[in-house]
């Protein structure tokens, strides 16, 4: 089992985006959760993101899927890795993986990237703009960390990997299934097979950068803007020098600037729908026809359980005074929705949890509409 024993308070202070941790777990207790055939299965699908990458005796070879099964029939003798993101969305087993980890906000979580190895493969040394967690799920692989990377670091001409020029690296482990390397963002790393069938699971967090945060906020703020919000200067006076621009137009048009791209409420409820947009909108859980209320009300009252879908995300700002329950912007899916009383609690309830029963008082007018807005738009389902 995951983290079993782990101190969150101590990593959080002392190992968090500081320095690299080696955790080993229970190899008789671990059960690799995806089986190669399957993982192949899902490089092969559309709307899935996967990798091949191939080293050779001077440089590395990148191929972007959907890969047919004959690709994996044939894979030739050097060594090769196939990498597929967000399985965790695609198989239930992978996606509880995540749940040790919720120690991190849900906006932070990205996904489980998941990649097979033969003997010798690996994507070479490199380094992460994120956090990751890296799991050992089958086979064993050599893990080899250095120092930290920046902008400026050296990396190898390839127009599609970013491979470090220079690595020189300071531990060394093999990892055996179960046992788990945390790697904080810019420390240089490279993960090499070690044996055929070997599979590793990456839990990777989202580190939005300062210039993609400033380009979607003004790209949202330009869609609302009016053509006709303008500069204007009722109270224009005669200047001395007509080449000068005045210290107060320099305020006004600043202001029009600053005024909009500073409303701390509105960038707030933009980065929850922004942050919590579906990565994979193919997994699909909307029923074919709206559920009924009555239908709906007698079994939450009978305690059905709520199953978050794997790949939506979930996550909510108080407003108002920040009472529990009182005042919640709940994000779901990349919408809003405005909760009060019963609905904020059982909001919070589903932030919190992946499967959730709600407490049979709690099914009030407010909580069933969200409830029900929530199973028609496919971010939550009953669990079977």
């Amino acid at each position: 089992m995951l983290l079993t024993g782990f101190d969150t308070a101590a990593f959080l202070r002392d190992t968090w985006q500081k320095k690299p941790l080696l955790i080993r777990g229970d190899g008789a207790a671990w059960r690799n959760p995806c089986h190669p055939d399957d993982l192949a299965g899902l490089a092969g699908e559309d709307g899935v993101e996967a990798r091949i990458v191939t080293r050779t005796k001077k440089t590395w070879k990148l191929e972007h899927g959907p890969f047919k099964a004959k690709r994996f029939a044939h894979p030739g003798k050097k060594p090769w890795t196939l990498l597929v993101q967000a399985v965790d969305q695609a198989v239930p087993e992978v996606a509880a993986l995540i749940e040790p980890f919720r120690f991190v906000p849900n906006w932070r979580i990205d996904d489980v990237m998941v990649s097979y190895a033969t003997d010798g493969g690996g994507v070479g040394p490199h380094f992460d703009q994120y956090d990751v967690f890296l799991i050992q799920g089958l086979g064993r692989r050599r893990w080899r960390v250095g120092g930290r990377c920046d902008a400026t670091t050296a990396l190898l001409p390839h127009d599609d990997l970013r491979l470090l020029a220079e690595f020189t690296p300071t531990d060394e482990w093999v990892l055996e299934p179960g046992d788990m390397l945390y790697v904080p963002p810019g420390i240089a790393h490279d993960g090499v097979a070690v044996g055929d069938d070997c599979m590793t699971y990456s839990i990777g967090f989202r580190a939005p950068s300062r210039a993609e945060l400033v380009s979607n906020w003004c790209d949202h703020l330009l869609d609302g803007l009016a053509d006709d919000d303008r500069y204007a200067d009722p109270d224009l006076a005669a200047q001395a020098n007509p080449g000068e621009i005045a210290p107060y137009a320099i305020a006004r048009l600043h202001a029009m600037v600053t005024d909009a791209l500073g409303d701390r409420d509105a960038f707030a409820r933009w980065f929850g729908e922004y942050t919590s947009a579906p990565k994979n909108a193919d997994i699909d859980w909307s029923p074919d026809e709206q559920v009924d209320p009555g239908v709906l009300r007698k079994a939450l009252s009978g305690g059905a359980v709520l199953r978050r879908n794997p790949a939506s995300r979930f996550s909510f700002v108080r407003s108002g005074d920040g009472a529990l329950g009182e005042s919640i912007v709940l994000f779901v899916d990349g919408r809003s929705f405005y909760c009060g009383g019963e609905a904020g609690v059982v909001a919070e309830q589903l932030c919190a949890e992946t499967c959730v029963v709600i407490d049979p008082g709690a099914v009030h007018d407010s909580a069933l509409s969200l409830i029900a807005a929530l199973i028609d738009q496919g971010s939550i389902a009953f669990d079977d």
